[in-house]
């Protein structure tokens, strides 16, 4: 039982003329060909910052080639996304500071070879509207669930839906930070593991906190309108929260034990309803960026095991993606701000 490694590469190799790269998305195409970008420039944050993107065929990784560029402000984040007709949609935020965010996307009829002009995503958008970081998810219902979140004084998470396939788009309630009971008690276990057990789980102090939240969530549906996420925050570990309707409203959030160093993770729920989850395993808010693992749960998230290192040198290895298709999960993360990993796991019985 676990992971059998299937390939392990770089997208692109060091003869890129961007110095920088961060925050990289996937997408499986159901030719068998794989989609990935990711922003890079001079660094992060910086005005010649845009969004590159790269196809993975038999032959290997394609050369990167730039999809989205306006011309004197930074681009962040890039999430792909397929509908079931084959178009593919590329979001990303536009703007000089986080809090002033506006989401853009961009649109392909050929898989990602050729991309329409960029559009907003919400009009007077500010912040950040639709998904963040992570992939969005189609409900059994059909609704489309996009993982958000702001950063502002405080950090907030919600969820962005749409039910007309993309054209508009509805904030769900932010996700509470507090609350008297839930359904749910984490119990200490071994470090990249969670145990959770039935009765009233202890609260999420807001000191704890520390003048922050939750971002940047990652989702799945469990049943038909049962929907979880789990966030980014700067308590030492990744929360939870649930939603009984669709994502229209949700628990507030609840701790697991799964170590988190106020960094990105990403999960999949595979076919067969184990959930694959890379993160950074440093329960320490800000803590480094390595080692990088990926976990699965075979009982909807109450615990993990069956964990394989990904990395666990000095340096940085962040902000993971990770689909799947069948039994094999492909995952890609920063490799030191200079590269994009890729990994190709089978997910054993």
């Amino acid at each position: 039982m676990g992971f059998e490694i299937k390939l392990q590469e770089y997208v692109f190799a060091d003869d890129v003329s961007f110095e920088s790269c961060h925050a990289s998305t996937l997408i499986a195409i159901p030719n068998g060909d794989l989609v990935a970008a990711w922003f890079a420039g001079t660094r992060e944050g910086a005005d010649d910052v845009a969004i590159w993107s790269s196809r993975r065929t038999e032959g290997g990784w394609t050369p990167p080639v730039k999809v989205a560029d306006e011309e004197g402000e930074p681009h962040w984040n890039p999430v792909l996304f397929q509908e079931g007709n084959g178009k593919v949609w590329l979001f990303y935020k536009v703007g000089k500071t986080i809090r002033n965010w506006r989401t853009m996307y961009i649109l392909s009829e050929d898989e990602g070879i050729t991309w329409t002009v960029p559009r907003l995503l919400v009009e007077d958008d500010s912040g950040g509207r639709g998904p963040v970081k992570n992939k969005l998810i189609v409900l059994q219902d059909g609704t489309w669930v996009a993982p958000a979140s702001l950063e502002l004084d405080t950090w907030d998470a919600f969820a962005d839906l749409s039910y007309d396939n993309g054209m508009t788009w509805v904030a769900s309630e932010k996700v509470a930070l507090q609350q008297s009971e839930v359904a749910a008690s984490a119990v200490p276990v071994k470090p990249v593991e969670v145990a959770v057990s039935d009765g009233p789980v202890s609260l999420v102090a807001e000191t704890s906190l520390q003048g922050k939240g939750v971002i940047q969530p990652t989702l799945w549906e469990s049943e038909r309108g049962k929907v979880h996420m789990l966030l980014r925050s700067s308590t030492g570990y990744i929360l939870r929260s649930d939603s009984a309707d669709c994502g229209k409203t949700w628990s507030a959030v609840y701790s697991t034990e799964l170590p988190n160093n106020n960094s990105g993770i990403d999960l999949v729920r595979m076919d067969n309803g184990a959930l694959a989850l890379v993160y950074n395993p440093v329960g320490q808010n800000w803590g480094k960026r390595t080692p990088i693992v990926i976990s699965l749960s075979r009982d909807n998230g109450a615990t993990w095991g069956e964990t394989l290192v990904l990395e666990d040198a000095p340096g940085e290895y962040s902000y993971p993606a990770i689909v799947s298709v069948g039994n094999d999960v492909f995952v890609s993360y920063t490799w030191k701000r200079s590269r994009i990993v890729f990994w190709q796991l089978t997910v054993t019985a």
